[in-house]
């Protein structure tokens, strides 16, 4: 056919919107153009069919290579075209050089920005008998596919257009889409969507809408019904059609025989989610799309109120996300709602275009539309794994003998531990009573005035708000919790080891170990014995972030877990920060390098809580030039036995044993040889060390690495000191990261013993267990028996460390205030102001255990400290009462007492008894209590700044744990998911993921 002079190709159907503002000028036409109607009909009498293909280059694939399938396959139609137009939005000379050379009527060029409906409405087809094909770069139909469609359009004079059936680009087998249909309240339902065609859905014929790519759309219903919405942002293109036909009488058809393979790659239709830029596209343009058609179909009262709801249904629908585990989502989400927002004339054109075309009620689309049981039903469906897939076995925690080891566990913690069933509070070592009321528990852990310290205002230290939701669980006496804690440690370390190897092997036998040799660990059971409330927590936390963590990059709910995991594990740890870093970037670069960068989004998540929670304190230090005491051990501060720091340390820190007597074995044979101790550890360090070894070198080496971390953690803390109390300084608890470095090398040794690197014979496997199973029993003898032997740190605690008369008047009145002088072996006294009714665990502060330099509350206390003991100073009790200090108490030395500081206690002692505004309470176990005659000033109040900046740290602590939270929290739908994922994290390197 010759060509003629390039022309432009008008538009003749106004758009969506009536704006006609992107014009579309053809670079090269044909002697007929779009419009052209100088052919009427086809050769064999069937209607004009007019072609449309557009093409943009913004895909993954270059356009040029769908472009010339889809062009090869128009060509091989059995009922050829009789007019193509190809419009190219955007693109280069090549890509116009490929549609130039397919033989169409028209080629036209358009702006990048051009969407699908804008491009259709410039190229109309003429008359009133033809038919407008709407096709893509992507969309290459099969031969028969436009006979089939032509035939059932020309058979059926009431359809307004027909739909073929979309299938995958590389594999016909697999349905795109066939109908679409909606709920009540707009949501988009696809009938078919995913699906294997079996044929299961070729009956089917009447549908409320379709997908809008290769639809047939007679040349009368197009010109009717104004052609597609531009408003739509590229969604339910088809189904808004389809409706708006339905409501001008005409009808919407399926013919399922006809096939189109689509690579959703073009710009017709929602892309396929490949990438989250594609995942946030698709969910800004269903968004828009359902707004628009809920403004437009809403009827007139109702329409300014949906206008007004936008906003707060926004604000719904984000809580929505993040209990669905979607927050990729809200930011589409909100997007969505601000262009609804402002897009009130657009809407009230689609409003009048449905009005002038309307011929039927809306009654008549009901029983097209998908009702909510029919949702739930599509919804709580759940197929087969699809070939090639993984189904998760079950959890087997009864029937593999999860159960009874916890029972065990339990059994061996009562044995162990019998008394403390009876004792209201746990005292000695780090133990201190918790706060009596969950208010003032979590007014601990905010920022503010602190409870110790003469006037200390500052951020709470984030283990504050783990103590708080400890004491919660048991509100009416917080502090049993701790107690219960403590007899339910074995227990739920061993629920914890067994859990987190589910994620290492599917053998019920190894699970068992696991369990069993994590709560023996040698850090907890001397964390326990010692009274060190943060190694118990610790230990504990550890194998469930290790559960919920390795599987973080693929869920959202195992991201929330997580992050809720390791903000209570930081905040209980400080001193694994470096190591948890480390272990999280070379996550996140994992996931970037082998994972294309999925799951890299969740993985920064897992950080933002504990960040969250931290970054007060931080703050804090940072801007008082105190960074080391960051990692300071929480609660409270205790100088306990630990380890030296010297080569024998060390190597004891290597053999996982927290104190220089051995794990108490040195205590228990204090004649016989101790030496082999230490060796009870090979067994399950040879077995790490040779994880790497096996098939699962992968999980091997990254169990390898965090025992690595944990070791290395571990021998940086020894003997470094960042805290203090009184005059003595406070060493970082090793245990901490031999905790990590034991759940590494637990970790490992199941790796080995699953993968079978000894003989693969049951027996071999059975041995070795067994020889590590042995080994961790026998280092555990001594801890588990101290209590019994008398050696435990713990004891019966009191419910207060003042004395009984100060703890009545604090429960009451927590502003109370005790100035406590303790005598030291130096001659010297330590000052220590108590607010309320006890000093406790959740009151304690690094802030001030942590300072090195004075501030002029720190010499101003220390001012008022000398003047009381000094007996020729003068009178300071006034200014006590002025600061709100109503008791004096001067507490016993910590034995044994040296001369010099027997001599300071008389010396106070004589001092405070010869002041007349002081009246002696008594001698307590406390120490001599002294109360102040003066009328006593209330506890200056902290000043608004601080209670304003207060609010605002725990809205935004609260708003982001709120969320881990919301994300933690399981669904019907991220069950499902999890299904289809194996629980054993990284069975080869190719499978983990």
């Amino acid at each position: 056919m010759p060509t003629a002079a390039p022309t432009p190709v008008p538009p003749t159907s106004p758009s969506s919107d009536g704006d006609t503002s992107n014009a579309v000028v053809a670079d090269a036409s044909r002697s007929e153009t779009a419009r052209s109607t100088a052919v009427p009909s086809h050769a064999d009498g069937s209607n004009r069919i007019h072609a449309v293909v557009v093409v943009s280059p913004d895909g993954r694939t270059p356009a040029a290579f769908h472009l010339r399938r889809t062009l090869a396959a128009l060509a091989d139609q059995s009922r050829p075209v009789d007019v193509l137009t190809i419009v190219l939005c955007g693109g280069d000379d090549h890509l116009f050089e490929v549609a130039e050379a397919a033989g169409a009527e028209s080629v036209v060029r358009a702006p990048a920005s051009t969407g699908f409906a804008a491009t259709t409405a410039l190229v109309s087809p003429g008359g009133e008998d033809g038919a407008l094909w709407l096709l893509a770069q992507d969309t290459a139909p099969e031969p028969d596919a436009l006979a089939r469609l032509a035939g059932a359009l020309e058979l059926s004079p009431s359809v307004a257009f027909v739909a073929p059936k979309l299938v995958r680009w590389d594999d016909r087998s697999e349905i795109v889409s066939l109908g679409v249909s909606m709920t009540r309240f707009g949501r988009t339902v696809g009938l078919a969507d995913d699906e294997l065609d079996q044929g299961q859905h070729d009956a089917e014929d009447d549908v409320l809408g379709a997908d809008v790519r290769g639809i047939l759309v007679r040349a009368d219903a197009w010109h009717r019904l104004g052609g597609l919405d531009r408003g739509l942002a590229g969604a339910d293109e088809g189904l808004d059609l389809g409706v708006r036909a339905r409501l001008a009488g005409g009808r919407v058809s399926l013919v399922p025989s006809a096939l189109v393979a689509t690579a959703g790659d073009g710009v017709a239709g929602l892309p396929v989610p490949l990438t989250p830029q594609r995942r946030r596209r698709a969910v800004y343009a269903e968004r828009v799309a359902q707004l628009r058609r809920r403004l437009a179909y809403a009827p007139p009262f109702a329409a300014p109120l949906h206008w007004l709801s936008l906003l707060p249904l926004a604000l719904w629908r984000t809580i929505v996300d993040l209990v669905r585990k979607q927050p990729g989502r809200i930011a589409s989400e909100w997007a969505a709602a601000a262009v609804a927002l402002i897009g009130i004339m657009p809407v009230w054109r689609a409003r009048r275009r449905i009005a002038h075309a309307r011929a039927a009620s809306w009654a008549q689309l009901a029983p097209l539309r998908t009702t909510q049981a029919e949702l739930r039903e599509r919804l709580d469906d759940d197929p087969e794994v699809t070939i090639g897939g993984h189904r998760r076995s079950d959890l087997r925690f009864f029937a593999g003998g999860g159960a009874w080891l916890v029972l065990a566990a339990l059994a061996v913690s009562v044995a162990a531990f019998p008394a403390l069933l009876a004792w209201p509070v746990l005292g000695g070592g780090a133990l201190q009573p918790l706060a009596t009321t969950v208010g003032q528990l979590w007014n601990d852990a905010a920022y503010g005035q602190r409870a110790l310290g003469l006037d200390t205002i500052g951020p709470a230290d984030p283990f504050s708000a783990v103590v708080a939701v400890l004491g919660s669980l048991w509100p009416w006496a917080p502090s049993r919790a701790l107690v219960l804690l403590w007899v339910l440690a074995l227990p739920l370390a061993a629920l914890g080891g067994w859990f987190a190897a589910t994620r290492v092997t599917e053998r019920p036998s190894l699970r068992l170990l696991g369990g069993a040799v994590w709560a023996l660990s040698p850090a907890l059971l001397v964390a326990l014995t010692q009274g060190r409330p943060t190694g118990v927590l610790l230990h504990l936390l550890l194998p469930w972030l290790f559960y919920a963590g390795a599987v973080a990059h693929r869920s959202w709910a195992g991201a929330g877990a997580a992050s809720l995991l390791l903000a209570a594990v930081l905040a209980t740890a400080p001193s694994l920060a470096p190591a948890t870093l480390v272990l999280w970037f070379g996550a996140v670069l994992l996931a970037v390098f082998f994972r294309a960068g999925r799951g890299v989004a969740r993985l920064v998540w897992t950080l933002i809580p504990a960040l969250a929670l931290a970054l007060p304190l931080v703050w804090n230090a940072l801007e008082h030039a105190g960074a080391w005491g960051l990692v300071a051990d929480p609660g409270v501060p205790w100088p306990g036995p630990q380890v030296a720091a010297d080569a024998s340390g060390r190597a004891l820190l290597a053999a996982g044993i927290p104190t220089s007597d051995l794990a108490g074995w040195a205590t228990l044979l204090p004649e016989g040889p101790t030496w082999w101790v230490p060796l009870l550890s090979v067994p399950l360090a040879l077995l790490a060390l040779a994880a790497p070894l096996t098939q699962r070198w992968a999980a091997g080496i990254g169990l390898l690495a965090i025992t690595a971390l944990g070791l290395g953690t571990a021998f940086a803390a020894v003997g470094v000191s960042v805290s203090f109390v009184q005059s003595l300084t406070v060493p970082l608890w090793p245990g901490t990261g031999l905790s990590l470095a034991w759940l590494g090398a637990l970790g490992g040794a199941l790796v080995a013993l699953d993968a079978g690197l000894a003989p693969r014979v049951a027996l071999v496997r059975g041995i070795v267990a067994t020889l590590v199973f042995a080994a961790a029993v026998t280092l555990a003898v001594p801890s588990l028996t101290a209590f019994a032997r008398g050696t435990a740190t713990i004891a019966n605690g009191p419910a207060s460390t003042l004395p009984a008369f100060v703890a009545a008047e604090g429960r009451d009145d927590p502003d109370v205030g005790t100035i406590v002088l303790t005598p030291q072996a130096d001659a010297g006294v330590a000052a220590q102001v108590v607010w309320g009714a006890s000093e406790t665990i959740g009151g304690q502060t690094t802030t001030l255990s942590t300072r090195t330099t004075p501030t002029p509350q720190d010499e101003e206390l220390a001012a008022l400290a000398a003047d009381l003991v000094t007996p020729s100073s003068e009178d300071v009790v006034a200014h006590l009462a002025d600061r709100g200090v109503g008791f004096i108490l001067l507490a016993p030395t910590t034995p044994p007492e040296s001369d010099a500081a027997r001599t300071m206690r008389l010396s106070a002692t004589t001092a405070l008894g010869q002041r007349d505004t002081l009246v002696v309470v008594g001698d307590t176990a406390k120490g001599e209590l002294w109360r102040v005659v003066d009328q006593i000033a209330p506890r200056p109040e902290e000043p608004a700044s601080v209670t304003g900046l207060g609010r605002w740290i725990a809205f935004g602590q609260l708003a982001i744990l709120g969320i881990a939270l919301l994300l933690a929290l399981p669904t019907a739908t991220s069950v499902r998911e999890a299904r289809r994922t194996p629980r054993v994290v990284g069975p080869h390197w190719q499978e983990g993921r």
